[in-house]
C-alpha cells in the first residue's frame, strides 16, 4: 500500500458543541465519531471539488459558489476580491467572470441562507446586462440605488456562464 492509499490521523480543533452534536449523530446513527467526522469531511470535498483541480477556473466556478449559497462565504470570510482573485486568476480572458457579476455571487451569497436563494439587492448599473440576460421581473425595494431581483441571481449566472459554456462547447 503506498503512502497516499494510507488513512492518517489529524487532529482537529472544534467546539464542544460540535463535539456533542458529533457525538449525538454518531449515536443516533449506531457509528463511532470518526465515521460521523469522514463523512463531513468527504461530503465537503466533494462539494468543493473544483477548488482543489488547478484546470477549474473561471465561469466554470460559478456553479459551485452559487450552490455553496453563505457557507464558503461566511465560514472562510471571502469577500468579492478575493472571490475575484479564486474564480479568474490564470483564467483565460474569455473565461473570466465580470467583476460586477463577482460582487453579485458574493453578496448574495453572504446574505443568504446555505441552499436558499432569496432576493438580493442589485445595483442599478447591473440591472441593464440582467435584462437582457432573461432577468425581467425587477420589483423596486424602495430605494431609487437598489432593486430586488426575483426569479433568481442563479438563473442570471447560469444563464450567462454555464449554458453559455455548454453551448459554445
Amino acid at each position: 500500500m503506498s503512502n497516499e492509499n494510507r488513512k492518517r490521523a489529524v487532529s482537529i480543533r472544534m467546539s464542544a458543541a460540535d463535539v456533542s452534536k458529533v457525538k449525538r449523530l454518531a449515536q443516533r446513527l449506531g457509528v463511532r465519531d470518526s465515521d460521523v467526522i469522514r463523512y463531513a469531511v468527504k461530503s465537503m470535498l466533494s462539494k468543493l471539488a473544483p477548488l482543489y483541480d488547478p484546470h477549474v477556473k473561471g465561469r466554470s466556478l460559478v456553479p459551485m459558489f452559487v450552490e455553496s449559497g453563505s457557507d464558503l462565504f461566511l465560514h472562510f470570510d471571502i469577500d468579492a476580491m478575493r472571490l475575484d482573485g479564486i474564480i479568474n486568476e490564470d483564467a483565460e480572458d474569455d473565461r473570466k467572470v465580470d467583476h460586477e457579476d463577482i460582487q453579485l455571487i458574493a453578496m448574495s451569497g453572504a446574505q443568504q441562507p446555505a441552499g436558499r436563494w432569496r432576493m438580493a439587492p442589485v445595483s442599478r448599473a447591473a440591472m441593464p446586462r440582467m435584462e437582457t440576460a432573461g432577468v425581467s421581473d425587477l420589483r423596486s425595494a424602495g430605494d431609487e440605488r437598489t432593486e430586488t431581483v426575483a426569479p433568481s441571481l442563479q438563473d442570471y449566472l447560469y444563464g450567462k456562464y454555464v449554458y453559455r459554456s455548454r453551448n459554445e462547447a
